[in-house]
Formats: structure tokens, sequence, C-alpha cells
């Protein structure tokens, strides 16, 4: 990178962090765990969608649109439902009992047991995400500047520790709107340049897309086994966004965090207005970034640093392939400018095959080669084609994208250990500031051995909900029943519990050995019928006995 990126980059991280630490300073221990109840509406809501929009949504995203198409728009057509059952039920059962989390709700509603459990499940899964929060800007800075992955990881993850240990979730709190300004600014930017880089006027960009399968938005299939349709977005997404919404720490805290009960609601509402549109505008710019290379010639395989660890003995091969992509690449542009669709075909088929027969070779060479390389598709438009000091702050984007959700993932880790386990087994804390920075710190260098183990998955942005998407129905279901059907009591929700999460771990395990076909997000379904289904018929079936 040029040195003006370089200034640029440090210059935006260490306002930020400064100003964090600046605000935070003299903070007592209630606001380390939830926050000072001082912040705006604005902050709140922006603070919300900036812990949902870790890096890995503005890397991830836009080349999950290059490759397939905007169709993973669908996953997010159950969110503005959910986000009003949330504001209606959750928020004030909460609030009346003046929770710190949400699983103290569980034990005063059933017993202290169904409160471990489901705190349990909520460590697990967010410990883990937490973790593929830091490895994905570690792959930008990785490929940025030609250092190691795990060095990277590293130096990411203790950055975000010190910022989190320092002020808690009242850091993450008053930074977050900065943050979601910085980042909201800088994908405006890339859009800019990109629709200024393609040399076609924006309808004619789309009319490209449109023709080439880019533009497809709703799926209307029936059959279970294909990840993103339009039943699947609205029965699994709004099961995975009330869960996460309602149940999962690290977005409870954040509206906890207000004032009172309708600055909660509204910062929850400010998020089902403006987050699907803000993940389709991430989405749209995928679509430009692959008619922008329409144009432009794109590497055969995004990830070079992988294609740098070719042993010399195929590199002959491998130039000789390159040298076929951009024959077939350059006859390819031709039709397109000539408007010969049936030819543009043709030669996109060469050039599928000529890639196929590209990472075929690494493949067989190269040891423990990555085939995906969707997650690098921005990142290489970035460095390549952004100009000096904008590559700064494209990658400030990112690293403030991570620092926001896993600062606030790490944040709620250490707030529920602290809450719904220490206080429980061991009172209050005589020193409780020093017990809560010292459990952020622990979760912190946990995220950042998740980051040092994960691997490169086909999408980052699928991992992390396939991740959520495995605990998150069990939770749901434990939360549906305490706030719906007041006589089911702990005994026999936990016994629901366990067995709803076995079932669904279960289901996963036959999806990815093929025995089904089903697409990850009918799973939050699964988990919570099964949860509800179970703690009734074991209810009345303890009824029967007694």
């Amino acid at each position: 990178m040029h040195a003006i990126d370089w200034i640029v980059l440090v210059s935006t991280l260490a306002l930020i962090v400064g100003y964090g630490i600046y605000k935070t300073r003299r903070r007592n221990a209630g606001e380390l765990l939830s926050g000072s109840k001082d912040v705006s509406l604005w902050t709140i809501g922006l603070g919300i969608m900036a812990t949902q929009a870790s890096a890995i949504t503005f890397l991830s995203t836009p080349g999950q649109a290059y490759a397939e198409d905007m169709g993973f728009i669908q996953f997010y057509f159950g969110l503005p439902l959910a986000v009003i059952l949330v504001s209606i039920f959750f928020v004030p059962a909460y609030r009346k009992m003046s929770a710190v989390t949400a699983y103290q709700f569980l034990e005063q509603r059933f017993d202290r047991k169904t409160r471990l459990f489901t705190a349990a499940l909520f460590l697990m899964s967010r410990g883990l995400a937490a973790g593929i929060t830091i490895f994905a800007p570690a792959i930008v800075l990785s490929a940025a500047l030609g250092v190691s992955l795990n060095l990277m990881i590293v130096i990411i993850g203790l950055i975000v520790v010190f910022y989190t240990v320092s002020g808690g979730s009242a850091a993450v709190a008053v930074t977050q709107k900065w943050q979601m300004l910085t980042i909201l600014s800088g994908m405006g930017i890339a859009a800019y340049l990109l629709v200024d880089k393609i040399p076609v006027s924006l309808p004619e960009a789309y009319d490209i897309a449109g023709r080439m399968g880019k533009l497809n938005i709703i799926n209307t299939s029936l059959d279970p086994g294909t990840r993103y349709t339009l039943w699947s977005g609205l029965a699994g997404g709004l099961f995975l966004s009330l869960s996460y919404l309602g149940t999962d720490q690290s977005q409870v805290q954040r509206y906890l965090g207000a004032e009172n009960q309708s600055t909660s609601r509204f910062g929850l509402l400010f998020n089902g207005v403006f987050k699907v549109p803000m993940q389709f505008s991430i989405l749209a710019i995928g679509v430009l970034l692959f008619v922008f290379y329409q144009f432009t010639q794109p590497p055969i395989f995004f990830n070079e640093s992988e294609v740098k660890r070719a042993p010399l003995e195929i590199q002959q091969e491998l130039v000789r392939l390159e040298g076929v992509h951009t024959q077939a690449f350059e006859a390819k542009r031709a039709a397109l400018l000539n408007g010969d669709w049936a030819e543009v075909q043709a030669h996109k088929e060469t050039l599928s095959q000529v890639r196929e027969t590209y990472m075929t070779s690494l493949e067989t060479h190269v040891p423990n080669f990555q085939r995906k390389d969707t997650d690098y598709v921005f990142i290489t438009f970035v460095l390549n084609f952004l100009p000096k000091g904008l590559v700064g702050l494209l990658l400030a984007v990112i690293i403030s994208a991570a620092m926001s959700s896993t600062a606030g993932e790490v944040s709620a880790l250490a707030t529920t250990t602290y809450v719904d386990y220490y206080t429980v087994f061991k009172g209050e804390s005589q020193r409780p500031k020093r017990t809560i920075r010292t459990l952020t710190f622990v979760w912190g260098i946990a995220a950042i051995g998740v980051a040092l183990a994960a691997p490169l998955y086909e999408n980052l942005i699928q991992l992390v909900n396939v991740l959520g998407s495995l605990f998150y129905g069990t939770i749901l279901g434990i939360f549906l029943v305490a706030l719906f059907i007041k006589p089911i009591g702990g005994k026999s929700i936990l016994k629901a519990g366990i067995i709803g999460q076995l079932v669904v771990l279960f289901c996963h395990y036959l999806n990815t050995t093929e025995v089904i076909s089903l697409g990850f997000l009918w799973y939050n379904v699964i988990g919570s019928v099964t949860v509800v289904a179970l703690a009734l018929a074991f209810h009345f079936g303890l009824e029967k006995r007694n």
C-alpha cells in the first residue's frame, strides 16, 4: 500500500478507538456490562446494525452476488416482522425485570438450570462466530500486505481485545455510531467508483447483469435443499431473526442499554427499516463488480496467495491457461460490446472451463488448497483499482466493521459469563470491573484461537449464518415457550431444549453427509418447533402421570 493509504487507515482507526476509550475512561461496572443509559436514539439504532454488519458482510456479500446472484437477499425477508415481534413481546419482558442479559428472564420464568443451559448455547454459538469475525478482516490485510494470515489474525484480535477490555459495552456503544457511518460512507464511495469505471451506462450495466442471470432475486422453489428461497427466507429467516434479535445477548445488550422502552423499540425498528435496503445495496455492489469484470479482465482465481503457493513444475501450465483465459475474455468482451449474446454465452462457458482446469491443477499440486475465492472479489477490486487514499479508507471500513461486530460479541460473551455464571455461583465480585475486564480478555483470546483454527468455508457470511442456525432455533423455542405458554415449567422445557438441540445437530450431520438435502435456514424452524412440541408433550405427559 502507498504511504497515503497507511495514513488514512491508521488515522481513521485511531480516531474511532481513541474516541471510545476517552468517552468511557471512568465507567463503572454496570456500564461495562450494559453500556451507558444516556445514549441517543440514533446511537442505539446504528449500534444494532453495526453489531450485525461485521467485516464479513462487506467482504463476502459482494462476492456472493458476483459468483451467484442477488437471491441471498431472501435471507432477510423475515427480519422486518421479527423486529416488530421482538419490540412487542421481548423488550417489555426484559425491561419489566430490569434484566442485564436475556437469560436472567429464563430463571425467573422457569428455573436456574434452564437459564444456564440456554446461556451455554449462546456462549458456544457466539464464541465461534466471534472468531470468524476476526478471521474475515485478517484475510483482507493478509492479502493487502502480503504477510502471514495467522499474524494478521493475532494483530487484529489483540487490537479488538484492547479496545473492548478498556471500555466494555460502554465503549462499544459510543463508537458504533461512528463506525457505522464510516462503513456506509466507504461503501457508497466504492459504489460510485465502480459505476464510474464501467464503460457503459448504469441501465446498460444492469441489463447486462440481468441477461447473465445476476439479478435473480426471488426463488419460489419448494425444494427444501435450495439454500435461499422466498419460503426459507420468510420462515427460516423469521425464526433466525427472532432468535438473533430477541435472545442473542450481543443484540439484546444494545437495546437494553437504552434509557427507556421506547428508545429500545426505536433502535430495533430502525434496524428493521434500514437493514434490508443496506444488504440489497451491498449485493448490488457485487452485481456491479460482476459487470465491471466483464469489461476489465479479472484474475482466473481471486485468491492470489493460493496461486503463489503453486510449485515450479506447474508454473508453465498455469501461464498457458492464463493465456487461453485472456484470449477467451477478449473474445467475450468484443461479443458483449457487439450485443452477440450467443457468442457471449459460448465464451463464458470456455472461461468457466479454463478456470476449473486452472483450479484443478492447483488443487492437485498445492497442499490444503482452498478452492473458494468469493471472499476475495471485492478486496481485489479495492486493492487494484481504487486511487491512493481510498484504499486506506476502504480497508479502514472493513476493519471498523470487524471491530464493531467483534467488540460487541466479546463484550456480550463477557457480560453473559459474569451475570449468568460468575454471579450465580460466586456472587457479586468484590472487584467487578477487574473481573469483567478479565472475562472480556479471556473471551477475546478465545476468539483469536477460533480464528486461527477457522477453515475458509465456501463463503464466510454463510459460515456465520450456519453457525447461528445450529443453535438459534433451540434458543428461540425456549423463549417462545417462556413468553407464550405459561403452564409449562422448567423440567419440561429443559428436556425439550436438550433433545431439540440434538435433533438440529443430527439434521446437520445428515445434511453434511448428503443423506438429506436441506437449506440451513430450516434448522431454525426445526429447532424451534421441536422444542415447543416436545415441551407441550412432556408437560401434558407429566400432568397425566401425576
